[in-house]
């Protein structure tokens, strides 16, 4: 699901894939609902190709936005997104305790708690491994 769910640079919010037309797409934002184009000079990324960096590596968003669901039982996150950078360096660290603190600011831990917040209160909380769905000819 988090394949179709998008960022768009510069613009506020996730937005869904709805078409894709020659040189744009068409998107849907998942706070009104309202209809836009995202053309291609626009930085759009998917959340399924977002990973966090660890120590060990890169752990794909998917993962890290389950275990932030897990840890909030389902709830939206219980932390003020303008807390201090320490308190959301702390929260974070009890959701995945081996980030790498350098490379992981805190604009990006609360970035990753508001579309957690975001997917949550829209119902789109659904961070199981996407399928790849093999067609046979």
């Amino acid at each position: 699901m988090l394949k179709t769910i998008l960022s768009i640079s510069g613009k506020p919010g996730l937005y869904k894939l709805v078409s894709q037309a020659k040189n744009m797409l068409v998107v849907e934002s998942i706070v009104t609902g309202k209809r836009t184009p995202a053309y291609a000079h626009d930085k759009v990324i998917s959340l399924g190709d977002i990973a966090i960096f660890t120590e060990g590596g890169e752990i794909p968003l998917r993962e890290v936005l389950g275990k932030v669901k897990d840890k909030e039982n389902g709830a939206a996150a219980a932390i003020d997104l303008k807390s201090d950078p320490e308190i959301l360096r702390k929260y974070f660290a009890e959701v995945l305790p081996d980030f790498d603190r350098e490379r992981v600011y805190p604009t990006d831990i609360k970035k990753l708690l508001s579309w957690y917040n975001l997917l949550v209160e829209k119902g789109l909380a659904d961070f199981s491994e996407e399928k790849e769905v093999m067609k046979e000819d």
